[in-house]
C-alpha cells in the first residue's frame, strides 16, 4: 500500500515540496499558506484535512502557554508525523483554534522536523456553550472580531511571521445562539477580505443549513465553506443538500471502529455524483495540557493503514481516492475569495 501512496503522489509532481522553495509573500488564488510559507495548492500532495497536535480544554480564561512544555508535546508528536509521511502524507491540516491551544511555532517547529506541511488557522471557537470564546466577542461587532483575523492573516500570528492558512470556527447544533451568529458573520467578513476558507466545526445539519444561509447573505459562496464533523449528521440527505449548494462536505473521525460507516458515507456521496464535495480525515492526535504525557495520544496512520484498503475493497478507484485526498483538498485550502 506503501507503494501505491507513493506512486500517486509522484505522479501529482511533489517534488517541488522543499521548504526552500516557499516563502512568506501575500498568496495568490492559486497558494496556499503553511506555517513555512506560501506554496501553489498543486504541491499539497496528500492531505489529512482536519487533526490535532495540542488542545487544552480549560477554558479561554485560563488557558497558556505555561501550562505545558513545548519541548514535552513535540518529543510526543514528531514520531506520529513522521509516521505519516513515511506512509505518503504530505500535508496535515492542524485544527486547533486559538483559545484552545493553538501554537503556531510548534507547530513550524514540527513541520520543519517531521517533513510535513503543516497549515494552521485563525478563527475563534464558538461550540460547547462558548467556553472557549475569549471575554471581548461578546462587546465586540463581526467587523471587529474579524480585523483581529485578518491581521494575524496580514502580519502573523502571535508576534511570528507564521500565517493562517485558513479559518478554523464552532458552533452547536442548531438554531445558532446570538454568539455563534457573530462568529459566523465575523468568517464571512474576513474571507471577503482574505481569501481564507472558513471551515467549522458544526454541531448538526440544522446549524449547517444555517451557517450556510447566513454566509450568502453576506456575499459568500458556499465553496468558501467546509461542514466540519458532517458525518455525526445522520440524516444523510442534508449532507448531499448542503454539497449541492456547493459547500465541502467532510467526514472527518475516522478510526478503526468506524470504518464501515465512514466507507458508507463516501459511497453516498459517490452515487449522488458529489464526490468533489467530500474531504476527509481523523480528527486525531490531541496531546492533551494537563494529563501525564498528554494523556491518550491517537496516531495518524488508520486512514492509510485500514481505511483506504476498505475503501479499495469497496469499489473506489484511485483516481477517486486521489480526488478525496489530493485534488479536494487542493481546491478547497486555495485561498482565494469564493463571492456568492
Amino acid at each position: 500500500m506503501q507503494r501505491r501512496i507513493f506512486i500517486t503522489n509522484t505522479a501529482l509532481s511533489l517534488a517541488g515540496l522543499a521548504f526552500a522553495g516557499q516563502s512568506n509573500h501575500a498568496p495568490s488564488r492559486s497558494e496556499v499558506m503553511t506555517v513555512t510559507g506560501s506554496l501553489a495548492a498543486t504541491q499539497l500532495g496528500l492531505t489529512l484535512m482536519h487533526e490535532h497536535i495540542l488542545v487544552d480544554f480549560i477554558g479561554a480564561d485560563k488557558v497558556s502557554r505555561d501550562r505545558y512544555r513545548g519541548d514535552d508535546v513535540f518529543r510526543v508528536a514528531l514520531p506520529h508525523l513522521k509516521r505519516i509521511h513515511e506512509l505518503g502524507c504530505r500535508t496535515f491540516v492542524d485544527c486547533t483554534p486559538n483559545w484552545l491551544g493553538r501554537d503556531a511555532a510548534l507547530l513550524q517547529r514540527l513541520s520543519k522536523a517531521s517533513g510535513l506541511q503543516i497549515i494552521t488557522n485563525t478563527g475563534y471557537y464558538g461550540a460547547r456553550k462558548h467556553q472557549f470564546l475569549p471575554a471581548h466577542v461578546p462587546q465586540e461587532s463581526p467587523e471587529q472580531i474579524a480585523a483581529r483575523w485578518i491581521m494575524e492573516f496580514k502580519q502573523g500570528i502571535d508576534g511570528t511571521n507564521i500565517k493562517p492558512g485558513f479559518m478554523k470556527i464552532g458552533v452547536d447544533a442548531g438554531p445558532l445562539s446570538e454568539l455563534n451568529i457573530k462568529i459566523v458573520r465575523a468568517a464571512a467578513i474576513t474571507h471577503l477580505q482574505t481569501g481564507l476558507t472558513i471551515g467549522a466545526h458544526t454541531g448538526d445539519g440544522v446549524a449547517a443549513i444555517q451557517e450556510i444561509d447566513l454566509l450568502e447573505k453576506q456575499g459568500v459562496s458556499p465553496a468558501a465553506f467546509i461542514w466540519i464533523h458532517a458525518q455525526s449528521e445522520k440524516n444523510s440527505q442534508i449532507c448531499i443538500d448542503a454539497a449541492r449548494r456547493g459547500c465541502w462536505v467532510e467526514f472527518d473521525g475516522i478510526n478503526t471502529g468506524s470504518i464501515e460507516r465512514h466507507v458508507k458515507l463516501v459511497q453516498t456521496m459517490r452515487d449522488a455524483g458529489l464526490l468533489g464535495q467530500v474531504l476527509l480525515s481523523q480528527d486525531s492526535g490531541w496531546y492533551n495540557v494537563g494529563e501525564t504525557n498528554g494523556g491518550n495520544y491517537r496516531g495518524y496512520d488508520v486512514l492509510f493503514t485500514e481505511f483506504l484498503p476498505a475503501l479499495r475493497k469497496a469499489g473506489l478507484s484511485q483516481s477517486e481516492i486521489d480526488q478525496l485526498l489530493i485534488a479536494n483538498p487542493q481546491r478547497a485550502l486555495a485561498i482565494q475569495v469564493r463571492k456568492k
